[in-house]
C-alpha cells in the first residue's frame, strides 16, 4: 500500500477550496483523483484545481483526475473526505467511501469534530485518521494529524510520510474539538467581534491594530471573512458544546450576520464588502 511518499494512489472526496488545493498539492508527487458530486461541481473543481496548481511549482494539472464516479476510487490507498462540518453527513459519506475503496486508509479534514466518534459512526475506526490542513493549502505548512488509538498498523507512518512529501509539517494533536489551532484561535477571533460591538470600532480599525501592533499578517475580522462566518459559527458551536467556555460561544453579531447570509468573502459581504 505504501511507498516513499506514504501513499501512491490518493483520492480526495470533495469539490470545495480545501479539497481542490489539497489535490493540487498531491499532484506535485503523483496522480490524484478528485471526487465531485455532480458534473457542475466537477467543472468548478477542475477550475479550482487548475488555479491551485498554478500556485505550486511542481503541481501538475494533468495529474488531477476529476470524476463524479465513486467507483473510480476503488484502487486508492488513501481517501480523504473534505466536505462541510456536519457529523452525520461526514460519517455517512466516509462509510460510503470506505465501501468504494476497501483497501484504503481514510482521512477527514474535519477541524472541529471528534475523529474517534467519526470513526465509530462510519464503522471503520481502525482506518480513519484526522488530517486537518489549513486554508490556503497551497501556502500553509501545518497539518494537524489526529491518530486515534484504534488505528491499524502502519497508518501513522504512512500518514506522516505523505504529509512530508506534500511539503507540510505534520504535528500529532489530541482528539478534542478544534484540535490545537482552532481551540486557541477562535476565542481570539470571537473576542475581536465582541470588542468591535462593545466599542463601536470599525472592522478595519480593529484589524489594523492587530496587524501593526501584533504583527499579524491578517486581522481577526478579515480572517473570519476568509474562513467563512458560517464555518466559524459551526466551529464555535462544536467548541462550546465540548468546553462550556463562553469564550468558545459564537458572538451574537456573527450569528446575526450568518442569518443575513453575510458569510464573508465567499458571499461577497461579511465584515467587509467584496466584489
Amino acid at each position: 500500500m505504501s511507498g516513499e511518499a506514504g501513499y501512491a494512489r490518493p483520492g480526495i472526496a470533495g469539490s470545495g477550496t480545501v479539497a481542490c488545493e489539497l489535490a493540487a498539492a498531491a499532484s506535485a508527487i503523483g496522480e490524484v483523483r478528485l471526487l465531485a458530486r455532480s458534473d457542475e461541481s466537477a467543472g468548478r473543481a477542475e477550475e479550482r484545481a487548475l488555479a491551485a496548481c498554478q500556485k505550486l511549482d511542481e503541481a501538475t494539472q494533468s495529474r488531477v483526475r476529476v470524476t463524479t464516479e465513486p467507483a473510480e476510487l476503488a484502487d486508492c490507498d488513501l481517501v480523504v473526505e473534505a466536505i462541510r462540518e456536519d457529523l452525520a453527513l461526514k460519517a455517512d459519506f466516509i462509510a460510503r467511501l470506505a465501501d468504494e475503496a476497501p483497501g484504503a486508509d481514510l482521512a477527514s479534514t474535519t477541524s472541529s469534530l471528534s475523529v474517534v466518534e467519526l470513526g465509530e459512526r462510519c464503522g471503520h475506526p481502525e482506518r480513519l485518521f484526522g488530517l486537518h490542513v489549513f486554508n490556503p493549502v497551497t501556502q500553509m505548512a501545518l497539518v494537524e494529524l489526529c491518530l486515534p488509538d484504534t488505528r491499524r498498523e502502519g497508518l501513522s507512518d504512512r500518514a506522516r510520510r505523505w504529509c512530508e512529501a506534500l511539503g507540510k509539517t505534520p504535528v500529532e494533536v489530541p482528539d478534542q474539538p478544534g484540535f490545537v489551532v482552532n481551540r486557541l484561535l477562535f476565542p481570539f477571533l470571537f473576542d475581536a467581534v465582541r470588542l468591535m460591538e462593545r466599542t463601536g470600532m470599525s472592522a478595519s480599525q480593529v484589524d489594523t491594530c492587530m496587524k501593526l501592533g501584533a504583527g499579524h499578517p491578517m486581522g481577526p475580522l478579515r480572517l473570519l471573512d476568509f474562513v467563512g462566518l458560517d464555518v466559524a459559527e459551526a466551529i464555535g458551536d462544536q467548541l462550546y458544546a465540548d468546553s462550556g467556555d463562553d469564550a468558545h460561544r459564537p458572538p451574537g453579531l456573527l450569528v446575526e450576520m450568518v442569518g443575513q447570509r453575510r458569510l464573508g468573502r465567499k458571499s461577497g459581504a461579511g465584515f467587509y464588502e467584496y466584489e
